[in-house]
């Protein structure tokens, strides 16, 4: 029997001006493994934080499941990298915090060295952020989102700044998370190089434009209406693959 973690009924939300986001349904169901694609000022980020609850919507509602556990991974941008503090001290940021007690506990530390292991981040606890490679601080930061055991896992941009390699290695660390029975969603603007290889998608533009496989919702109507430009999708190797349609006059879009 599928559980909805997360459910949107007829949401949108304003800013105080037009709709970032319109008449949004959409359920996120334990075990999802989702994408949220489309363009800069589409709504991808407005609709996360609905979905972590920092935003209450103007109209409609998100119910959520009782007691629900939610983890969440920020823009690597984000992040001032000055900021003196070691990676054990990173992830000690999400444990249970308690007014008796303002230092960590055998278990907490115990459980971050499990962390740091499980990612390969071993013997690296007492390593500034600041020293460690952009996939080593994407991993600190999943890793302080792991702390509390969530039951969803939600990123934004996770592959924005990296390199190949680097992406591969987040992607691969996200699959094994959701295969342990980790629900996760995520944003980005990477259609090739990302959401192709995701069970689920979601295009968003304003409004939650098609949901559902890749080879169901990547199309070039689909896409056009979700980014407002011609694109064309082709099969290579039993891959999707999207690019600008032929023939047009404008620089090439970036999407890869």
């Amino acid at each position: 029997m599928t559980t909805s973690l997360v459910s949107f009924r007829n949401v949108s939300h304003s800013y105080g001006g037009p709709p970032a986001l319109h008449d949004v349904s959409l359920r996120i169901d334990r075990g999802d493994f989702l994408g949220i694609i489309g363009p800069s000022g589409s709504g991808k980020t407005t609709l996360l934080r609905l979905v972590l609850g920092n935003l209450s919507p103007s109209d409609g509602a998100v119910e959520r499941a009782d007691g629900l556990r939610v983890a969440y991974v920020p823009q690597t941008e984000t992040v001032n990298w000055n900021f003196p503090i070691t990676v054990a001290e990173v992830v000690l940021m999400a444990a249970e915090p308690s007014w008796r007690r303002p230092w960590s506990t055998p278990a907490e530390r115990s459980r971050v060295h499990e962390l740091l292991g499980q990612l390969g981040l071993e013997g690296l606890h007492e390593r500034h952020i600041r020293e460690l490679s952009g996939g080593q601080q994407q991993r600190v930061f999943l890793a302080r989102a792991l702390m509390r055991r969530p039951d969803l896992l939600v990123l934004d941009e996770p592959t924005s700044g990296v390199d190949v390699r680097t992406r591969h290695d987040v992607m691969h660390l996200l699959h094994d998370l959701h295969e342990r029975g980790t629900t996760v969603v995520l944003s980005t603007h990477d259609i090739n190089g990302l959401a192709t290889h995701l069970p689920r998608i979601a295009c968003v533009n304003r409004g939650l434009i098609a949901v559902g496989t890749p080879r169901s919702v990547l199309t070039s109507s689909v896409l056009e209406r979700t980014y407002g430009a011609p694109m064309e999708v082709l099969e290579h190797g039993g891959m999707i693959l999207v690019t600008d349609a032929p023939g047009l006059s404008s620089p090439r879009r970036e999407i890869a």
